[in-house]
């Protein structure tokens, strides 16, 4: 069973997207795209979802890359 954890190389604010999307194994892209119009249509109950989340959500302890990437692990 995979464990979802905040990334800490995909991320732009807090790695919650970029975490959701590896889990769901989806481009956090999406995720973030969701988020946004989420955020605007439930009048900002998603922010708060998404700040809970992010306290709530650990940070990954280390990041394994594809072969092709520059760098393999982030510690």
């Amino acid at each position: 069973m995979k464990k979802l954890y905040r990334s800490t190389l995909n991320r732009k604010l807090t790695g919650l997207s970029g975490g959701i999307g590896d889990w769901l194994g989806v481009d956090p892209t999406i995720i973030r795209l969701v988020l946004i119009v989420s955020g605007v249509f439930s009048l900002g109950t998603t922010l708060l979802v998404y700040i809970i989340a992010s306290l709530l959500v650990p940070k990954a302890p280390f990041e394994v890359l594809s072969p092709d990437s520059h760098f393999r692990f982030h510690v």
